[in-house]
């Protein structure tokens, strides 16, 4: 009988989440300078759970990013981190759930701050929101220190300051982290958007640190994006568009990134679709190439000598974890070399079963999906792009 693949090829797991400790902010950040604004938690009657609080405001509640294992459909999730899966928050036991999973490594993402840091805006002091990006940092690299091998940590930048992004990204790399989590719409919060010069200093430096900008979905205004997400059908109904939905949107950061001339003007930086899925990427690129072409963007930009695919090919990669049929057709289309995968552990889309989830276990599932795909390509997604991208010896 042949070796399953998750124990013949070491399984990068690409999206995964550290669910933060109660006392992440309030140990790091002087409470004593910035008293009950520092990020915190308290018990909300009206949800009877525990929630964050972010400059007095009410955020989101502890367990609703913890939901690997839960024994109820959402919108239920566990009330506090205590009555979550350890492996949400500890990482000696999130080793031993990777360990269950067949999952070697995992690269790690924050919840509280949002995935882009916008929710530190709602701070307003300056000086409070860089501590508090320094601060998780600080900790997650920590955090990774239990096997820096198999925890890989991803920075999250103060976008709010490209200079301090700049000096962020050189002290955090210098921590260890491997990667930059970037927001693909600053626009929402009153910034430039992506595509305009501001930020070249933030590519600049990421480039000269071989650092890859990782986009995850969500990046941008998320209570705007919920709320326009109405179906008039109930809201679990909603709540399956506006995930969608989230998936989609970074397929724009995608064209951004290659049609404004990033790629171009920074050939060695590399871009990756967090959590987005891979279905939609056969598409949008053929039809980026049938635009570039129709248009006359060819002749407008005769300096990007490469079309919009083949930057793509050079520089993006893209993530998928549930997806079956339209995963192995999109790598059918699009090649093995711009794909990674991923559990999105222990988020409400993870691959982590329990009462609420129809999820198979990631060593189960990737058998089930991908167990006909040539050998080359598997250790192209499962691991060597991963080990590649993020400079990971393992």
């Amino acid at each position: 009988m042949p070796q399953a693949i998750a124990d013949r090829i070491k399984v990068i797991d690409v999206d995964t989440h550290v669910s933060e400790p109660y006392d992440l902010w309030t140990s790091r950040v002087s409470t004593k300078k910035w008293g009950d604004r520092v990020p915190h938690v308290v018990f909300d009657p009206e949800i009877e759970a525990d929630r964050w609080v972010i400059a007095g405001r009410m955020g989101l509640a502890v367990g609703r990013t913890a939901i690997a294992g839960w024994d109820k459909p959402l919108p239920s999730h566990p009330p506090t981190l205590q009555d979550a899966d350890p492996g949400c928050y500890d990482s000696g036991e999130r080793i031993k759930r990777m360990d269950e999973y067949g999952i070697y490594a995992q690269i790690l993402y924050p919840n509280v701050g949002g995935f882009g840091s916008g929710n530190f805006l709602e701070l307003e002091e300056r000086p409070l929101m860089l501590d508090c990006i320094r601060a998780y940092n600080d900790f997650l690299s920590e955090w990774s220190s239990a096997d820096p091998q198999r925890l890989i940590p991803i920075m999250t930048m103060p976008f709010w300051d490209v200079d301090a992004c700049v000096a962020e990204m050189q002290r955090s790399a210098k921590l260890g982290h491997k990667g930059v989590l970037m927001t693909n719409q600053p626009h929402v919060f009153g910034f430039p958007a992506i595509t305009d010069p501001h930020w070249n200093p933030l590519w600049e430096s990421a480039q000269e640190l071989d650092l890859p900008i990782n986009f995850h979905i969500g990046s941008g205004d998320l209570l705007t994006t919920i709320e326009e997400a109405t179906v008039h059908n109930g809201k679990q109904a909603a709540g399956s568009k506006n995930a969608v939905l989230f998936f989609l949107d970074n397929s724009v950061a995608v064209l951004d990134v290659i049609l404004s001339g990033i790629c171009h003007r920074y050939p060695k930086l590399k871009f990756v679709s967090v959590e987005s899925g891979i279905g939609w990427v056969p598409f949008v690129l053929e039809a980026a190439d049938w635009q570039w072409n129709n248009s006359g963007a060819i002749y407008e930009h005769p300096e990007m000598d490469l079309l919009p695919s083949e930057y793509f090919k050079r520089q993006v990669y893209a993530c998928f974890w549930f997806e079956e049929a339209s995963a192995v057709k999109a790598i059918e289309q699009i090649g093995s070399e711009n794909v990674l995968y991923e559990t999105d552990y222990p988020h409400p889309t993870s691959m982590s079963p329990g009462g609420g989830s129809i999820a198979r276990v990631p060593k189960d599932q990737i058998e089930h999906a991908l167990s006909g795909l040539p050998e080359r390509d598997l250790r192209n997604i499962l691991h060597d792009n991963a080990a590649a991208l993020y400079h990971l010896n393992v």
